[in-house]
């Protein structure tokens, strides 16, 4: 149901207050819909639902370790039960002002003591030959006082316009934000998009991106990676070549990579894609199973949510008051993003390591990361 601007966020606002599971987002450009279109499903009691083999139509929210289980907030053509509702946004600039730096408000050294071990670990593995790569996180709590989540998701839309943007919550799960600048995977009519995305780099206004050997091997790392899960499963891989992409006040390493599926192409094929993909080289490392154990054993925290994937699943059949979503599936891999608690935001954010890595460096990038959702909370 197409409604206003002002009618949006009201019933986005009163399912919230009732405490009922729903997703609102804009996608990217890239998704080629008009700029500022909003979507949200809103589910019409609290049932937990689980996607069993990826057939289902809805909206999914699936964590980091793929043994966990993948929520669905489901759609159905005949809306019974979940509200499909689509609207206009028009983002304005928002000027925040910010007087104290990130590292400022990480408190002691501690944290900061913390992640450099782990990636001194990380990398001390890698020079013994256990992995080639592996991706290292962190968590960060920040008290919050405003507990205003669609004012907080108004302000994602309007600081971070080239992101996927959200907001889900499920009472039984929790109320997550995102701005990912990352596409996991997108079906349209048989064809198939994605992206590697790796390698980081604060934006400067005028400067040109120069990349050091280390980015540039992690990020042909897991182009390599992507490809090789892809092709025998797919026809006619077109593989672009490397760009700077920018997120945010980040800049990335980026190369497109495209695909025709079969015509026999069904849903059920999607789970098979999904689980050669994710989660790819640029969230976990390589080889997949070492770096998911180095995780395991040594971040001294469970991911759940944070670098899993979120998106629409096998919508392209729903169709509401001449409303039709032009995609199978669009999902997006959990990143830039935040949990709210009872009394906190909890912030997550990671990075590559390789043999090249720099524990020092690695921990700046942790604080420049961390940045784009804290802009979020001021």
């Amino acid at each position: 149901m197409r409604v206003s601007e002002n009618d949006f966020f009201y019933k986005l606002r009163l399912q919230y207050e009732k405490q009922l599971p729903f997703v609102a987002y804009r996608k990217p450009p890239l998704s080629k819909q008009r700029e500022g279109e909003l979507y949200a499903v809103l589910q019409k009691d609290d049932n937990l639902h689980i996607v069993e083999d990826y057939s289902e139509h809805g909206f999914v929210f699936s964590p980091f370790n793929q043994s966990g289980d993948t929520v669905l907030i489901p759609v159905s053509d005949s809306a019974t039960s979940s509200e499909v509702l689509h609207s206009s946004y028009t983002a304005i600039r928002e000027g925040v002002e910010d007087n104290k730096s990130l590292e400022k408000l990480e408190g002691n050294s501690t944290a900061k003591e913390q992640h450099i071990k782990l990636v001194e670990e990380g990398i001390a593995a890698i020079k013994i030959g256990k992995l080639e790569k592996v991706v290292l996180s962190r968590k960060k709590q920040i008290p919050v006082n405003q507990k205003d989540a669609i004012s907080v998701f108004k302000r994602l839309l309007n600081m971070y316009r080239d992101a996927f943007c959200y907001i889900w919550y499920h009472p039984k799960v929790g109320l997550w934000f995102g701005a990912t600048p990352e596409v996991l995977l997108h079906i349209r009519d048989n064809h198939l998009y994605t992206m590697a995305l790796a390698g980081t780099q604060k934006f400067v206004e005028g400067q040109e991106a120069v990349w050091g050997s280390k980015e540039i091997w992690e990020q042909q790392l897991v182009t390599d990676a992507i490809v090789e899960s892809l092709k025998y499963k797919v026809n006619r891989l077109k593989i672009s070549p490397a760009s700077t992409q920018k997120a945010g006040n980040l800049l990335h390493i980026k190369t497109d990579i495209e695909a025709e599926l079969g015509s026999d192409f069904k849903s059920e094929q999607l789970e098979s894609l999904l689980h050669g993909i994710h989660p790819t080289p640029a969230i976990c490392g390589f080889p997949r199973e070492k770096a998911l154990q180095f995780i395991c054993e040594h971040e001294g925290y469970r991911r759940t949510y944070y670098s899993g994937f979120l998106g629409e699943l096998n919508m392209s059949s729903l169709v509401s008051e001449g409303l039709k979503i032009d995609e199978n599936s669009a999902l997006y891999v959990n990143l830039r993003c935040m949990q709210f608690t009872k009394d906190e935001a909890v912030l997550y954010v990671g990075g590559g390591i390789t043999a090249e890595s720099d524990a020092e460096a690695e921990w700046q990038e942790t604080v420049n990361k961390l940045e784009t959702m804290r802009k979020v909370l001021l």
